[in-house]
């Protein structure tokens, strides 16, 4: 999260606009959700729609109106056990397994809830909010974003159990503008001392696994200019790739043979063509746009069938520093990845695309920690510390992502199993 120094010159702006702003899209999404909708997690990495609502309004109601104002009353003194969800300083918790199982408080309750947190906090926002405050308020507002992303993902994961294949929204073309990229070019970087991670001053809002920025040694390595596309990936599937061990690590291999993997998650064939849920119902496959929901061990199976690799988070930042903020972001309201559109700059040379948007690219990086990391105080310090063990960073957003929640610097992080996640690979050399 933002250090305290980094919050005082947007403080206000933070407090009074993005809050409600933020607050609102949540709400927004669970608009067309019925209450079962709502309640049911079809499996232990996902949680239920209203448990996101819950959750993200438990946290600023734990770490900002209990502590920073003295009259404020509690919703419910249960919501405190129902709805922490790894905060061992806290207290106990409802099981994460059984989180479906809530079908009390109703979703209409937890929009009450929501509205009491809100209406305390728009009474402590109306006063002086100190910098330190408005830091954690701002670290809640990405909070709740990421948790926005996670209430779709679920959605899908939850649709994708049901044999209506209901849609989260209606189902609509895949937008085209111009023609997708051919053949992946392959972009050159140069070797050396770089730096990477979030500065840490200044007003810019980073979680506290980007930081500190810190300096690191690369070889010169090349990164391909666009995602991996889902005809690439059927080329990888008709070549056996799924059933040779000689491209597969052996705890992805075992995982392969374990859970019957032939193709990326929510694939299936129909009349011998593959088609795909989506969050758009089940729509045939875009052969053209990114491979997604593919978990690190097939994208490096992938990378070694193809004679490449996955880039290390490192080459990966190196590559996104020169790039803007730009792509397919929940706002596009594709709910999709689509094909990645070559552009060239004013000089007529073209960078690597899609970078930020459509899927979130994994690295052949762990997740831990930086030089020089230290966790924060407090019960918001096992906000990702705790974390850093066993688990593989992803860069760049997806389709279902926030866009004013990305950055070069964000570091995303998942076992190497899971596949649930919009989740797809860049090759590198």
């Amino acid at each position: 999260m933002t250090s305290p120094s980094a919050a005082p010159v947007r403080a206000r702006a933070v407090v009074l606009g993005d809050y409600g702003i933020v607050r609102a899209q949540s709400l927004a999404l669970t608009d067309r959700l019925s209450d079962a909708e709502a309640t049911v997690q079809s499996m232990e990495d996902a949680s239920p729609a209203k448990w996101h609502l819950a959750h993200t309004t438990w946290f600023f109601e734990t770490f900002v109106l209990v502590p920073h104002a003295s009259d404020y009353g509690l919703f419910d003194k249960a919501y405190g056990y129902l709805f922490n969800s790894y905060y061992d300083a806290v207290g106990e918790r409802h099981p994460r397994p059984r989180r479906g199982m809530l079908a009390r408080p109703s979703l209409e309750d937890v929009r009450c809830y929501r509205a009491h947190v809100d209406a305390a906090m728009e009474t402590l926002l109306a006063g002086d909010v100190a910098p330190e405050l408005a830091a954690l308020i701002e670290l809640g507002l990405h909070h709740e974003q990421q948790h926005q992303e996670l209430l779709l993902t679920d959605l899908l994961h939850l649709f994708a159990q049901n044999p209506l294949e209901p849609a989260f929204a209606i189902a609509t073309p895949l937008e085209m503008k111009g023609s997708p990229t051919k053949e992946a070019r392959w972009i050159s970087f140069e070797g050396g001392i770089v730096s990477i991670g979030a500065a840490g001053t200044g007003d810019a809002f980073h979680f506290d696994c980007e930081g500190p920025r810190h300096k690191a040694l690369i070889q010169p390595f090349e990164l391909a200019d666009r995602a991996v596309t889902n005809r690439e990936w059927l080329a990888f599937m008709e070549a056996g790739g799924y059933t040779d061990p000689l491209y597969w690590l052996s705890d992805g291999f075992a995982v392969v043979q374990r859970e019957g993997w032939e193709a990326p998650l929510y694939w299936m064939q129909r009349d011998g063509v593959w088609w795909s849920m989506t969050l758009r119902g089940a729509q045939p496959v875009h052969l053209d746009a990114p491979v997604a929901h593919i978990s690190f061990y097939e994208a490096d199976a992938y990378a070694s069938w193809a004679g490449a690799r996955l880039p290390t988070e490192v080459e990966w930042e190196v590559a996104a520093q020169a790039v803007s903020v730009e792509g397919n972001f929940v706002s596009s309201t594709m709910l999709r990845p689509r094909p990645q559109m070559a552009t060239a700059d004013d000089q007529g040379t073209q960078g690597p695309i899609g970078l930020f948007g459509d899927v979130w690219e994994w690295t052949a990086s762990p997740f831990t920690s930086y030089p020089g990391f230290k966790v924060a105080a407090g019960a918001v310090g096992e906000y990702n510390g705790k974390f850093m063990n066993g688990q593989m960073v992803l860069r760049g957003g997806s389709c279902v992502t926030s866009a004013g929640h990305m950055r070069a610097s964000y570091r995303n992080f998942f076992h190497p199993d899971k596949r649930w996640q919009f989740s797809g690979l860049r090759l590198a050399r």
